[in-house]
């Protein structure tokens, strides 16, 4: 069977069924214990009964009269409908009650019940209805010490009121008020159980479509269960792949693009340097280096920028003493670094490797495109539950214009006229936001008071008693 909704409804219609079952056979089971209680204590009653009537009643051989005006005050008495015949079967006596019942139910002659006394006798007893019989019955047994005449009642038929049905046995009656919960409950879980799968049924089809290709195919959240949770997980994990595969496709696009210009002077210079002279050959290997520095740069840039973004968590997790990180840089390329005297106790948790990578390149492109004139800060900003690291990167370049100031980090992309001046492929910035993103941090550009720009790194500091814990291991 294929269909989820018919496996679940299925399920739901035999666990019912199973369950009707049992409490069928219990429920009969408990009435015909109540049936044979209650014979049992009839029986005892009828016995003490005939007793009384035995000892109380003319003899045999009394006149019919004397018989039948005994048997019609022990018939009040009682209040019971009684009938006598003799030894013989031919009718003696019979009270005005039990004639009657008699006439006015020809039929009640099957709820007769015969005793049959010492002498030969036989007393007849009529059985009263299930409901009288019950409430007399119930009745009797709640009044301890009742007298026989308070019985009201012979051998009873017990029923339960509840599941009696009029007309209709018993067994029977239950056994069709079970078939009616069974197809009431049934009819009623058909629409619950097709609803919820039909909304599964929606997002099988919703992620056949995302892969299939189509990466802006989304499904349904409504609701605040299981099912709406799925789809929403879906969503996010379908909007993070098509960010992806966006990502890598303009990666890949991009990256091709910027591999020809550095190949195409690879190419002619080796076809020139052949025919060239001694100076020559030394100018074009060493523009044969340089492209090859270019190119190794960008292959390294590029894998560095898929890796982040395919990476779920980093590599390394080390505690980093981001002061002598930024200090290393920025000798490097003659940056003056201003931190307070609690600098030295900044640590963030990262790779450092990366955090190299991120403060190398804010440093590059300050040198390249603001010259040599770069001020590095490093100082501590309050945040709810904690703090950050802030290292500020300044130049006294030209500048980025405000409508510039977030796309400079995208992939690939360069101001213009920049990429002619200056070269570049413009994945250095880039690299900056995904390494800051994988460190729970940011990178913002921001203008410099007096001319040129601050790149501001931001990243979570670790508060000072887990960086003690994390030096002394």
């Amino acid at each position: 069977m294929k269909s989820l909704y018919l496996r679940i409804y299925l399920t739901v219609v035999l666990a019912l069924a199973l369950f009707a079952a049992v409490s069928g056979w219990l429920v009969q089971r408990h009435l015909d214990e109540q049936r044979v209680r209650a014979e049992s204590v009839v029986r005892e009653r009828m016995g003490a009964w005939a007793d009384l009537l035995q000892r109380s009643l003319p003899p045999p051989l009394a006149q019919a009269d004397e018989q039948r005006q005994a048997l019609n005050d022990w018939s009040q008495r009682l209040r019971l409908p009684l009938a006598l015949d003799d030894a013989e079967g031919r009718r003696v006596a019979a009270s005005d009650s039990f004639m009657r019942r008699e006439l006015d139910a020809p039929a009640a002659s099957g709820r007769l019940l015969a005793i049959k006394l010492d002498d030969g006798r036989t007393l007849w007893v009529t059985r009263p209805g299930a409901m009288r019989a019950a409430r007399g019955l119930a009745g009797d047994a709640g009044r301890p010490g009742a007298g026989a005449g308070a019985l009201g009642g012979g051998l009873p038929d017990i029923r339960v009121p509840w599941f009696g049905i009029r007309g209709l046995p018993d067994g029977v009656g239950l056994a069709a008020l079970l078939v009616v919960l069974f197809l009431a409950v049934a009819a009623g879980a058909f629409p619950v159980v097709r609803r919820l799968t039909r909304r599964l049924e929606a997002l099988k089809q919703g992620v056949e479509a995302f892969g299939a290709g189509a990466l802006h195919q989304r499904v349904a959240e409504d609701g605040g269960d299981e099912v709406a949770a799925l789809g929403a997980s879906f969503n996010r994990a379908a909007g993070r792949v098509e960010a992806l595969l966006r990502s890598h496709q303009s990666l890949l696009a991009n990256a091709s693009h910027e591999l020809r210009s550095p190949l195409a002077r690879l190419k002619m210079a080796v076809s020139m340097i052949e025919d060239a002279t001694p100076p020559q050959r030394v100018a074009l290997k060493r523009e044969i280096d340089t492209n090859v520095a270019e190119l190794d740069a960008l292959v390294e840039e590029v894998l560095l920028a898929s890796r982040l973004d395919g990476a779920v968590q980093l590599d390394r997790q080390d505690l980093v003493a981001l002061l002598a990180v930024v200090a290393e840089e920025a000798a490097r390329v003659g940056a003056v670094v201003q931190a307070d005297e609690a600098g030295a106790g900044r640590v963030v948790l990262g790779d450092e490797r990366l955090l190299r990578r991120a403060v190398r390149n804010l440093l590059e492109n300050a040198r390249r495109y603001g010259g040599d004139e770069i001020e590095v800060t490093l100082a501590s900003q309050p945040r709810t539950g904690g703090s950050d690291v802030v290292v500020q990167v300044c130049d006294r370049g030209p500048g980025v214009p405000q409508t510039y100031r977030e796309r400079i980090f995208e992939a690939f992309f360069r101001l213009p006229g920049h990429s002619e001046r200056e070269g570049g492929a413009g994945l250095g910035l880039a690299l900056v936001r995904q390494i800051a993103s994988r460190h729970g941090g940011s990178v913002r550009c921001l203008p410099r008071a007096g001319g040129g720009s601050c790149f501001e790194l931001q990243l979570p500091q670790v508060a000072a008693d887990a960086a003690n814990v994390g030096t002394k291991m």
